[in-house]
């Protein structure tokens, strides 16, 4: 490659790029042929993850929006190239959750009307609250899909038990969150963003969260008639928070938020992502077919 053509490609490579934060245009297809319980053949967990699934939308559009709202503020030219990053890669989260809640939706599971409800559930909270606060918040739960996202990836036995595509979705989602872990909380700093305010959101936050995350599982179960097959629910349930529960485990890596000195960086996953981006998206990677170049065309 010449200088010049060096120079034009530079050009043209997303800002976000520039500083590992990548935003890419991805293409899954859920065609109908996706299993009901696509998770381990398991209602209880398909449900679950389904119900997540459902809040990415407007969750996510509410954590760029928050974000969004202090570009200007920030003069670090590598902090505001993470910050069109970030925007970028939550757009694109948006896109690809969205179909697949629109497929889940088709099978009758009503992804849609979660995404519903949590909207004016959103329009409150900015309503009531400072727009720091609001980034508090977008703090916090980036750290839940921070951690939760690491140990997807970490995990073998978790991100083997679902099915290739929507699992697809869930792993580039993973690798994504992590790679723009800090952009909220380091904007949060920047702005006068304290001790205090950010613990008392967190604990706000998972409360909430929990209730709301709690109450819709169970409108997707109930749809499903599976809300009272108490012994498989049981079984489900300690599967996610039993004594060695997926989110049991997270618990030190969560309470690490609530000490003052804390950053997202104390958790290092650089060689994490390293590994999963070759996995994911290098010669041989799982989802090339996904992933699109800038002018639409797939990858390879």
């Amino acid at each position: 490659m010449t200088v010049a053509n060096a120079a034009v490609a530079a050009a043209r490579k997303p800002l976000g790029a520039s500083v590992n934060i990548p935003p890419r245009r991805m293409d899954f297809v859920f065609d109908g042929k996706t299993p009901r319980y696509w998770y381990d053949n398991d209602a209880f967990l398909s449900t679950y993850w389904v119900m997540l699934s459902a809040l990415f939308p407007e969750g996510e559009q509410f954590f760029v929006d928050s974000v969004r709202h202090f570009r200007d503020r920030i003069e670090d030219p590598v902090l505001k190239a993470q910050i069109a990053g970030f925007i970028g890669q939550e757009a694109m989260h948006t896109k690809e959750h969205e179909a697949a809640n629109e497929a889940m939706t088709r099978m009758g599971m009503d992804a849609n009307r979660i995404d519903r409800q949590l909207k004016p559930i959103l329009k409150l909270v900015r309503k009531v609250t400072t727009r720091r606060m609001q980034l508090a918040a977008t703090c916090a739960l980036e750290h839940f899909t921070a951690t939760i996202a690491e140990q997807l990836l970490r995990d073998p036995e978790h991100a083997g038990k679902g099915e290739k595509e929507i699992m697809g979705l869930w792993l580039w989602h993973a690798l994504e969150e992590n790679e723009h872990k800090t952009v909220a909380f380091d904007v949060y700093q920047k702005v006068g963003g304290n001790y205090p305010e950010r613990v008392v959101v967190m604990a706000a936050a998972t409360a909430i969260f929990l209730g709301l995350t709690t109450w819709w599982h169970g409108t997707l179960l109930a749809q499903e008639g599976k809300l009272f097959d108490v012994r498989r629910n049981l079984k489900g349930a300690a599967y996610l928070w039993g004594r060695n529960g997926l989110f049991t485990r997270l618990a030190p890596q969560y309470l690490d938020y609530y000490k003052p000195g804390f950053h997202p960086n104390d958790h290092d996953t650089r060689e994490l992502l390293a590994e999963w981006r070759e996995k994911l998206f290098g010669e041989n990677g799982m989802l090339r077919d996904q992933v699109k170049k800038p002018n639409g065309q797939p990858l390879h």
